[in-house]
């Protein structure tokens, strides 16, 4: 579905045309007091974020370069909010609010916390900016294994389970985290090293989750190279979505496995449920108003999608995966018709860098899709991530 991109150039060009007056509320203890910061803000639009599809953070221009950034949950599951004021190095920032964490940038050296985190700094060409990350499973990226290989970057454990003592020695002037996940960030959080979340995995829309791409470069120095690239992957995404748009048959599809007596499945609000849309597609929970994931039981699932043209599935399976391969996890499999009629769409997390460069490139995503779902509109194109399974 196309989006409406007015809104955001709207914004962009009326801070290039006029002068910018910020009056910022100073929370202090007993009450509020009003400051005024009248100093004209220079907006250069090549390096001014404004995020038109992501929800989970905002930003405000001050003067000498300061940024104050407020990120919240984009589906509103919790009302923590967090707030950073991002300083150029040098600058001795005025009006900024008590609530904000001042962070000097552009930062040289962070943690990444996850591949999504991880994907943006991919997508920018800044992986020399990146001093450790957690997990090394599945590590594609040419550069990031040679860091590694090389002790610039480190593997600082797993959620629950840091080396504080580790992270302490490679002096990161920040760390990137997903506060809403399981966490262990409390003793981290002695360390005295600024957490900045980043919500991007929370974005519901394929354009929100890419969109962080530019919160990264914020931090990073690199806006003009977030914004372009961004612009990039949104004109693409948006001439697919239009391609796909006029399709005259929308076939159904499902997603996910059975993993411990429950099928994992993802709410008709979802990220994945709108790539769906967009692809030409409508998920079998489409009605379903939530936006996170969804722990069905098999007879449910079976219920409302026996009859699913298609069926999406994600794994990391050691060796050759097929039909023979699925049918052997469970049986029950075999009565859907997506496996009856070789209706599987397919992606081997060990063989492809699904998590590790998939959340910047949702134009990718949708475009292998879309080639699944009506082939006749790309007859020539090779898939990336998704291939109809043999």
């Amino acid at each position: 579905m196309m989006r409406n991109k007015f809104a955001g150039a709207f914004l962009l060009l009326t801070l290039l045309l006029c002068t910018v007056s910020c009056g910022l509320k100073n929370k202090q203890t007993g009450g509020q007091t009003s400051t005024e910061d009248t100093t004209t803000v220079a907006i250069d639009s090549a390096t001014t974020v404004i995020p038109v599809y992501a929800k989970g953070y905002a930003v405000k221009y001050l003067s000498h370069g300061v940024r104050l950034v407020d990120i919240q949950d984009p589906q509103k599951e919790s009302g923590q909010s967090f707030h950073y004021a991002l300083v150029p190095r040098g600058v001795k920032p005025a009006h900024v609010p008590a609530d904000y964490t001042v962070i000097e940038t552009p930062v040289q050296r962070v943690v990444c916390m996850t591949s999504l985190q991880l994907s943006n700094f991919i997508r920018l060409d800044a992986c020399d900016r990146v001093v450790g990350i957690t997990s090394t499973r599945h590590l594609f990226n040419p550069e990031m294994n040679e860091r590694l290989k090389s002790g610039k970057t480190a593997k600082i454990g797993i959620e629950g389970n840091f080396d504080n003592e580790l992270i302490m020695s490679l002096n990161p002037d920040l760390i990137f985290i997903s506060p809403f996940k399981r966490g262990g960030y409390d003793a981290m959080r002695e360390i005295g090293i600024p957490l900045v979340p980043h919500l991007g995995y929370k974005e519901m829309t394929p354009l929100g989750q890419a969109e962080w791409i530019k919160f990264i470069g914020m931090f990073v120095g690199l806006e003009a190279e977030a914004n372009t690239r961004f612009a990039a992957i949104e004109k693409r995404y948006n001439e697919l979505c239009k391609l796909a748009a006029g399709v005259k048959e929308r076939p159904k599809v499902f997603s996910g496995e059975i993993r411990g007596g429950n099928w994992y499945a993802v709410g008709g609000k979802s990220f994945l449920a709108e790539l769906f849309r967009d692809a030409g597609a409508d998920y079998f929970l489409k009605d379903d108003p939530r936006s996170g994931g969804v722990m069905l039981d098999f007879e449910t699932v079976y219920s409302q999608a026996e009859d699913a043209d298609y069926w999406r599935i994600v794994n990391s399976y050691e060796g050759t995966f097929s039909y023979e391969a699925l049918k052997s996890l469970d049986p029950r499999y075999a009565d859907f018709r997506a496996f009856r009629e070789r209706g599987i769409i397919y992606c081997n997390m060990r063989e492809k860098p699904f998590y590790e460069s998939m959340p910047m490139q949702p134009e990718v995503v949708l475009e292998d899709l879309i080639h699944a779902f009506h082939p006749d509109l790309l007859p020539d194109y090779k898939p990336t991530y998704y291939e109809r399974l043999k």
